[in-house]
């Protein structure tokens, strides 16, 4: 029994052993294949190929991944340069604890142009305008109008008159009234809200 544990026990190095070896001997191999410089021999050499890469017969290399086109960036678009939309004067009730204050206001919204206004060379004589690019912007914005009012009234019904008479108060609120229409009207984005009236009684 001694013999057989004996035998045993130096199979089992000798396959530990060989097993070593031959993992060293193979990480050198690849190591050799992949990091040496190509001009010494190899058993193989690695080719890399690039998308529109052309092979060595001179053809193209068909591409496996499809390539996807980067977004293009959004134009900056400076005040002023977007769709005015005016949504009229509002008298609305504020959270007041008495119920007799009250907000008189205007708001204007500014949404981001589906085209840039381009700038305007002199035109000759007989030369028709040109339509205006955001005409169907306008025309479903305004047909939206009663959706975006409703947001404004119900936003500012819950405002006191101490969160409104301080700047930062109207600052929060264009906020408010930029991102609850922004959320309601996905399709078409806000960039500025401006108060043409605002008188708080």
């Amino acid at each position: 029994m001694a013999k057989v544990t004996n035998i045993l026990s130096i199979v089992l190095k000798v396959a530990v052993v060989l097993t070593l070896l031959t993992g060293n001997l193979l990480s050198l191999a690849v190591a050799y294949i992949v990091f040496a410089p190509d001009d010494l021999p190899k058993p193989f050499y690695l080719s890399y190929s690039y998308p529109g890469q052309a092979r060595n017969d001179g053809a193209p290399i068909a591409s496996e991944a499809p390539t996807l086109a980067l977004p293009t960036p959004t134009p900056h678009i400076l005040p002023g340069q977007g769709v005015m939309i005016d949504t009229g004067a509002k008298i609305i009730n504020l959270a007041d604890p008495t119920g007799r204050r009250y907000i008189r206001i205007n708001v204007v919204l500014e949404f981001r142009p589906e085209a840039l206004p381009e700038t305007q060379s002199t035109k000759a004589k007989g030369e028709s305008q040109p339509t205006d690019p955001n005409q169907s912007l306008k025309d479903d914005i305004n047909q939206k109008l009663p959706l975006i009012n409703d947001v404004i009234i119900t936003l500012i019904s819950t405002k006191t008159f101490d969160m409104l008479y301080t700047a930062e108060g109207k600052e929060q609120l264009r906020q408010d009234i930029m991102n609850g229409i922004n959320t309601r009207i996905p399709e078409h984005q806000v960039i500025a809200v401006y108060f043409s009236e605002f008188v708080v009684e």
